[in-house]
């Protein structure tokens, strides 16, 4: 998009329809069926015919089991097609064209592709079906880790690379990822030490696997009688199993522990749960925590790395653990004193309850909820009343369209997987263009993913024909229908869920990379988070809580303006100490990961007062067994939520905080940080929306702007 086409889409946006956020939920429901109605009155024609396909959209829903495997195998064979013709292109014959070209070329084509073998696994009602795409994922992904480590196919690339011939600034930075990523695979180290790395690799995920394995094997309970689970909700106890002598048994799974810190009014009871939970495992993945750190600063080492922590924060936003550490203990810091506080309400809170016992680190949960409850005038099951599933959607539709520019428009007779699946065309409001698709797959079923998320299933791509591909988006929820099959009702957490990821699919949608290794959701990891969590802070403005809501037998009464007010001063409430506890998990994990030997017992027992103003461990407790995430997925980048979630505070109250209804803003986000997506640096590109650095102060005024 021209500069002066961005500036006439700017101003194309009439200010009557900026104004439609301040209408209650019922208003902006009916605003919102309107356009629904013409959509469907369009499309009604459709409704008789065979399902179609979308326009631009290659992906493919509905295959068989067979048809699966089958597409997963053309995949592969197209793939290895491709890599052997680059790879056979002499070194002194290396062009865009020849080797860079093809290699693009078939990631925008084949991403879709791919997509249609494995996302059925998530949402296809047929077990054989699930299968079958589970299995083609197995076999995909064996095939592209072969393809990340093909040395020809490397010293190719890198021949381009080493010419400097680029042909955009998308492209070069597209280069130096491809040769980024095939040598921190090890492709330019000698065989032995290649050798090395990969008897390394196995090595981590055989002793990740173990671990992960032992915590979830663990079948640890304590028993406790009805007393001593005071508090506890009578459907809770009705659930949990019994001994012979009749007490309830409580297991060490999160779900159980979360509850009895949570709701037990007996301190004895909350300690001795969460110091067996802390003990899980005992030495045994102690041990094993141990050993993966090294096998990591190995396996970095070989690389050039001096630790594991620059490894991981090498790719990442942050660069390096310096900065990581800055960023945390500036934090930390900067909360000191709103924490402090709060542990003195929750300590004098616990006095009046429990008399002189002393607070410890087990008793947070449960006074934190207790000082909710008497601080904030929210009923949260009188609060689901007000969020009936259709009008949360078509006001979220309505806030995105609104901020972002964008237009939903329902589609009938799309090819779907269930009944229940509803797809939109996601159009520019302005011009009427074509930008993506949206499929919504909302309600919970047998089979079913079972966690909230969005999947990219076609990304932003520019072809080498020139065209433009379109993305197109799944969005996976689990909604529970009410007992007639009708629209069911949210809870507020629910509700804060789908904001989130509806910031995904936009994040998605509005995706204008070229290459489709930069679109949507295939950006630095310490970012990807900041557009959903942006999103998120509707949730908790006045007027978007009146466009969302209304009472579910009478859909014109939204919630009042004082249940508004709590929710937003709810939204901070006791932040800081939870904050400050995450925050010690995060500098654990940085400290293990970036230095040889540590003692973690000895660190963490020093850490947790530090950060905990002087709250001591628990006896006893295996620092080993709070860290699954350190192990699988996120280690040495713990830090990570916490960081796109300052970041994405900066940017609401800089630039919405004065003004959430503001379009013009809406748009320079889009254009300036969602279409870039992964093909500029992501600090260069909030820089340039922000018009300075990004900062953390924002954050730290938002966690101390409640009153206690």
């Amino acid at each position: 998009m021209t500069e002066s086409e961005e500036k006439s889409e700017k101003m194309a946006r009439p200010r009557r329809d900026r104004s439609l956020l301040a209408f209650t939920g019922a208003a902006a429901l009916l605003a919102f069926a309107v356009n629904l109605a013409i959509t469907a009155i369009k499309h009604q024609k459709q409704k008789n015919r065979t399902k179609k396909d979308l326009p631009g959209s290659n992906v493919r829903v509905n295959l068989s089991a067979s048809e699966i495997l089958k597409l997963s195998d053309q995949i592969i064979a197209k793939s290895k097609e491709v890599h052997d013709s680059v790879a056979s292109v002499p070194l002194d014959k290396v062009t865009y064209m020849n080797v860079i070209s093809p290699l693009a070329e078939l990631e925008a084509q084949q991403f879709s592709l791919i997509q249609s073998c494995v996302f059925p696994k998530l949402v296809s009602t047929v077990e054989d079906v699930r299968k079958a795409s589970a299995e083609a994922e197995r076999r995909i992904d064996a095939h592209l880790n072969l393809c990340s480590n093909r040395e020809d196919v490397y010293l190719v690339v890198k021949a381009f690379a080493a010419r400097g011939e680029w042909i955009s600034a998308e492209a070069k930075r597209f280069v130096q990822i491809l040769v980024r990523d095939f040598e921190r695979n090890g492709l330019n180290l000698t065989a032995t030490k290649r050798e090395e790395l990969l008897r390394l690799r196995a090595q981590i995920d055989e002793l990740s696997l173990r671990y992960v394995q032992n915590l979830s094997d663990n079948s640890t309970f304590l028993l406790f009688n009805e007393a001593e689970l005071a508090g506890l909700p009578p459907e809770f106890l009705k659930a949990l199993d019994k001994s012979e002598n009749g007490k309830f048994k409580i297991s060490l799974r999160s779900h159980h522990v979360a509850a009895v810190l949570e709701l037990c009014k007996v301190g004895t009871t909350r300690r001795l749960v969460a110091g067996a939970y802390g003990k899980r495992c005992g030495e045994v993945n102690l041990s094993l925590l141990e050993s993966l750190v090294q096998q990591r600063h190995k396996y970095a080492r070989l690389l050039g790395y001096s630790n594991y922590a620059e490894y991981t924060t090498d790719i990442r936003m942050a660069k390096t653990p310096m900065k990581v550490f800055e960023f945390l203990e500036d934090i930390s810091s900067s909360l000191d004193d709103l924490a402090m506080k709060e542990l003195d309400m929750l300590k004098n809170m616990k006095k009046k309850e429990e008399g002189e016992f002393p607070f410890g680190i087990e008793d947070l949960l449960y006074y934190v909820k207790r000082v909710e409850e008497q601080s904030y005038d929210l009923d949260y099951g009188e609060l689901k009343q007000y969020f009936p599933i259709s009008l949360v959607l078509s006001g979220i539709l309505k806030i995105v369209q609104d901020i972002y520019g964008l237009r939903f428009e329902e589609i009938a007779g799309a090819g779907v997987w269930h009944c229940d699946v509803r797809v939109f065309s996601v159009l520019d409001l302005a011009s009427g263009e074509l930008l993506g698709y949206c499929f919504l797959d909302l309600y919970s079923r047998k089979g079913k993913y079972g966690h909230t998320c969005v999947v990219a299933l076609q990304n932003s791509a520019l072809t080498v024909s020139g065209a433009h591909q379109i993305p197109v988006a799944l969005l996976i929820s689990q909604c529970q229908k009410d007992v007639g099959g009708n629209s069911g009702l949210l809870r507020f957490s629910e509700v804060v869920s789908l904001f989130h990821e509806f910031g995904h699919v936009v994040q998605h949608i509005c995706n204008r990379a070229s290459f489709a290794r930069f679109s949507g959701l295939r950006v630095d990891p310490d970012f990807v988070e900041i557009p959903a969590q942006v999103l998120e802070n509707w949730c908790y403005e006045s007027n978007s809580l009146k466009t969302i809501s209304g009472f579910h037998q009478d859909i014109t009464k939204p919630i009042k303006d004082d249940i508004c007010k709590s929710i937003k001063r709810w939204r901070n409430s006791f932040s800081a100490l939870k904050l400050k506890q995450e925050i010690l998990y995060c500098l654990f994990d940085q400290i293990i990961h970036s230095a040889d030997n540590v003692d973690m017992l000895e660190l963490f027992k020093h850490l947790h007062p530090k950060v905990m103003l002087g709250l001591p461990m628990l006896g006893g407790t295996n620092p080993a067994s709070c860290f699954p995430s350190s192990v699988i997925g996120y280690e040495a980048a713990c830090y990570s939520r916490i960081w796109s979630e300052v970041f994405a505070a900066d940017i609401f109250s800089s630039k919405f905080g004065n003004d959430v209804s503001n379009h013009h803003v809406g748009m320079q986000f889009r254009n300036k940080v969602l279409a870039p997506g992964g093909a500029k640096d992501s600090i260069e590109v909030l820089s340039d929306f922000l018009g300075r650095e990004p900062s953390i102060q924002a954050y730290i005024n938002g966690k101390a702007s409640y009153i206690l």
